[in-house]
């Protein structure tokens, strides 16, 4: 079965479609039909998810990229910039992720969204984010891949500040725009230096087959720019705040964007641009050790979080930093592993915390418990989200973590040695936090969720916080439970598709890896020998052996975390009070987020910048500028003045300005005139 360039364009095209349609047709002139938004919205994600797999079957025929050739998009001044289609496994498997998991979010969504004023507003706006990512997969030019990141990040503003009219949506969208910007200011530069090394560098495959020709600085600068961007989107270290504000969007917008697609865009830009990092001097062990960094980091403030989707967002936080940590040690494929499954597990935990508040009115852990007797399909499905995030056998979490903690493991370096000890670290963390969450959630006794909450809110003198939906308690609507059935099955699952049986998954095949890197010379046909490039993918497309040691160690730390967890939040033997007392400066320093935010906005942003910067340039611009303008002002006034006494219209006046003039100009000549 193979796809055509048309069919491939279309699975950007047909959401971009339902866009228009919803935000041009229904809204306006079919408000009253506003369910028929959601469907064309499903409709048009189903056809793109079939098309999808249509594509990643024809890559796996095909063993590698498929060439569809470029069409020139604009001619000026000597730069020619042409767009097309980059259709190779790794676009294949992005494909299958993003149009796949959005699929699910919207059917849910027909659930959650039911009756909120602005429904179809929701569904374009999804539609859009949709398309949008789609089209970054695609790209086969780094300029048109630009545009896409940029409209995945007006749509994640758009979707974050969705309840425009709540504060804290509107701060927390302005906030995720201005951070990522500044990433994305160093993807700029890096795609600027790109093209000064010549125009053709802009089309990816000739770039991978050119990157030899780069000198080594260049290339280490354009890398570290565009991981800048990765950065930004992804949430790494330095510019991670942005994420946890991002959860004040709607809960499935939480699930598609913040967690399972438009976040993995910086690991996708990195596994894009993966030979351009791996012939530089240094980037691989930046992207190994920032990677490294946070998935502790995030994962440490998840430990004390109350609010169930700000826990899963460091998380997002902490997976993603794996990713980035094994991409920075060459493991290209353990990498979009991970990413694959992680998708499936943290789409379905989200949305899982959409249905308990579906159910309480309140994302507060502290005023929900003994919720599993009566939501037990959702409390179930949380479990195996859990589970698989925490890396327990067999569920797909388990098979993509042990690849990057083997790899890390076998890395004959400090920097493995920092990277394994940081995952087996986070492993643990992660475990604790998740089922911390599960118990808190669902063990228990009923704690009184959204009436609880603002009760307590208001006792403390603080407002009462809008309530979405008609809280019930009770189990979510089947069309809500539907798409999360399908995820957990994923979650379960979906390690096999690198492991199909477990014999194969302890033997040196690894299936993923084939078919990512199964055919190499993608990266060099027809464009010359670049035995640099060659290099750099074989190195990615190495897959260690099965390791029990890692796997008997990260799977207990797991456990040890869940035991952790139950003995705090299940069993109560262990006072989580006590233990915040005992620890009080950690607890506070976990708990307020590192002070990031309070460097950032407080100190960085209203004493440096306003207090200090502003301030400086304001006094400057009155006692220099402005002073200036104001003497010049005097200066052209007083003179025009005197200009004006010899234009008074007397005879004399002017007879003595003549005779002035050419006294001046004998003079002149005199003077000068040798």
């Amino acid at each position: 079965m193979n796809i055509s360039e048309f069919a491939v364009w279309l699975i950007v095209l047909i959401p971009f479609g339902s866009f228009l349609v919803n935000g041009l047709v229904i809204r306006p002139f079919l408000p009253r039909y506003e369910r028929l938004a959601g469907w064309v919205t499903i409709l048009s994600l189903a056809i793109a998810f079939g098309l999808s797999i249509m594509a990643y079957m024809t890559v796996n025929d095909a063993h590698g990229m498929v060439d569809f050739g470029t069409h020139e998009w604009l001619s000026v001044a000597g730069l020619t910039l042409s767009v097309g289609i980059l259709l190779d496994p790794l676009t294949a498997v992005m494909l299958i992720v993003v149009s796949g998991v959005s699929l699910m979010v919207q059917i849910y969504s027909q659930g959650y969204m039911k009756g909120d004023p602005s429904y179809i507003r929701y569904y374009a706006f999804m539609s859009l984010f949709t398309a949008s990512m789609l089209g970054l997969v695609t790209a086969r030019n780094i300029i048109q891949l630009f545009v896409f990141w940029e409209l995945v990040g007006v749509s994640s503003y758009l979707l974050i500040g969705f309840w425009f009219t709540k504060p804290s949506a509107a701060a927390a969208a302005k906030k995720a725009f201005l951070v990522t910007r500044l990433g994305d200011f160093g993807f700029l530069i890096a795609l600027l230096g790109l093209f000064a090394q010549g125009n053709d560098l802009l089309d990816i495959p000739t770039m991978y087959a050119m990157v030899g020709t780069i000198g080594t600085t260049a290339v280490s600068l354009i890398a570290l720019g565009i991981f800048a961007g990765a950065v930004g989107k992804s949430a790494q270290f330095l510019l991670h705040t942005w994420l946890p504000d991002a959860m004040e969007g709607p809960t499935p917008v939480s699930a598609l964007i913040h967690s399972a697609t438009m976040v993995t865009a910086g690991v996708f830009l990195v596994a894009r641009m993966f030979p351009l990092f791996d012939a530089s001097n240094y980037m691989m062990e930046v992207v190994a050790l920032i990677g490294a960094f946070t998935a502790v980091f995030a994962a440490s403030m998840g430990l004390v979080a109350h609010d169930i989707k700000r826990v899963l967002a460091y998380s997002t936080v902490s997976q993603l930093g794996y990713m980035m940590l094994v991409l920075g040690l060459g493991g290209y494929v353990a990498a979009i592993f991970h990413l694959f499954t992680h998708a499936f597990f943290k789409a379905l935990l989200f949305l899982g915390s959409g249905s308990v508040n579906h159910a309480t009115g309140t994302f507060d852990m502290r005023y929900m418990g003994g919720l599993r007797k009566v939501m037990p399909w959702t409390f179930t499905m949380m479990v195996i989200g859990s589970l698989s995030l925490a890396g327990i056998f067999p569920l797909a979490g388990f098979w993509s973590k042990d690849e990057i903690l083997t790899h890390a493991a076998e890395v004959d370096s400090n920097i493995g040695w920092i990277a394994l000890g940081a995952g087996v670290i986070a492993a643990f963390m992660t475990a604790f936090y998740m089922f911390r969450v599960i118990w808190m959630t669902f063990g228990g006794t009923y704690r009184g969720g959204a009436e609880a909450e603002a009760a307590a809110i208001i006792a403390d003198g603080g407002e009462a916080p809008e309530v979405h939906g008609h809280p019930h308690l009770g189990e979510s609507p089947w069309v809500m439970l539907a798409p999360m059935l399908i995820l957990a099955v994923l979650a379960i699952g979906a390690g096999f598709f690198a492991n199909p049986p477990i014999d194969i998954g302890i033997s040196d095949k690894h299936e993923l890896g084939h078919f990512v890197t199964g055919n190499k010379s993608v990266f060099i046909d027809d464009l010359g020998d670049h035995h640099a490039v060659e290099e750099a993918v074989e190195h990615a497309g190495e897959s260690p052996q099965f390791n029990w040691n890692v796997a008997i160690l990260s799977s207990a730390v797991a456990l040890l975390g869940i035991y952790l967890a139950y003995l705090m939040y299940g069993s109560n033997k262990v006072s989580p009070e006590s233990m915040a007392n005992r620890t009080r400066p950690v607890y506070t320093l976990l708990y307020r987020k590192y002070f990031m935010d309070e460097l950032y906005e407080q100190w960085i942003v209203q004493r440096f910048f306003y207090g200090g910067v502003v301030r400086a340039t304001d006094w400057f611009d009155r006692s220099f500028i402005d002073a200036a303008n104001v003497q010049l002002g005097i200066w052209t006034s007083r003179v025009g003045r005197g200009l004006g006494q010899v234009q008074n219209g007397q005879t004399q006046v002017a007879g003595l300005a003549i005779s002035v003039g050419v006294v001046a100009s004998i003079a002149a000549f005199l003077v000068w005139g040798s």
